[in-house]
């Protein structure tokens, strides 16, 4: 330490004699400034290695499906219309125009087009079954959009099959 002192203190007298110290003084700071630091030590033991769990994603058969949900439809004709990606969480917005309902508990007629909001975005297959629940939270995109119902969460997306 009190050799690099002495040494800067000889490069400042050096270049202040010369009247050049304010050109040079930027670049000294620099050179001497920047070295490279650890800001974290790496640690051998792992204290948290029993508290992390890696979790696998649940995912509920047709059966489970069907039951958990308020309304259960059967359509080919299912459109993404808006998305938003960015901040906070993903949201997706398909629209469906058409289909056939398999299960109800709130309403009892549909009025098609009925518009959806999903957390994941979907991989459409034609025909698919589409497992909704009540809509929760979301309020004003709600309003907004006119939404009711949202994707069951673990739900999948299952291809109808075609009856023998």
């Amino acid at each position: 330490m009190k050799n690099t002192s002495v040494f800067f203190y000889q490069i400042i007298k050096y270049f202040n004699m010369k009247g050049r110290l304010l050109y040079f003084l930027p670049l000294i700071i620099f050179l001497f400034g920047c070295e490279e630091k650890k800001l974290q030590q790496e640690h051998k033991i792992d204290l948290f290695a029993d508290e992390r769990q890696e979790g696998k994603a649940y995912i509920m058969n047709e059966q489970e499906c069907f039951d958990a949900s308020d309304l259960v439809l059967s359509s080919s004709d299912i459109k993404l219309t808006d998305s938003s990606t960015g901040r906070g969480r993903a949201i997706f917005i398909y629209k469906i125009k058409s289909g056939e309902v398999l299960k109800t508990t709130r309403d009892s007629v549909i009025n098609f087009p009925v518009q959806i909001l999903s957390d994941q975005r979907l991989k459409l297959k034609s025909p698919m079954y589409v497992y909704l629940k009540k809509l929760e939270g979301y309020r004003f995109i709600a309003k907004d959009k006119h939404l009711k119902y949202q994707w069951l969460k673990a739900a999948p997306v299952y291809s109808v099959k075609a009856e023998k």
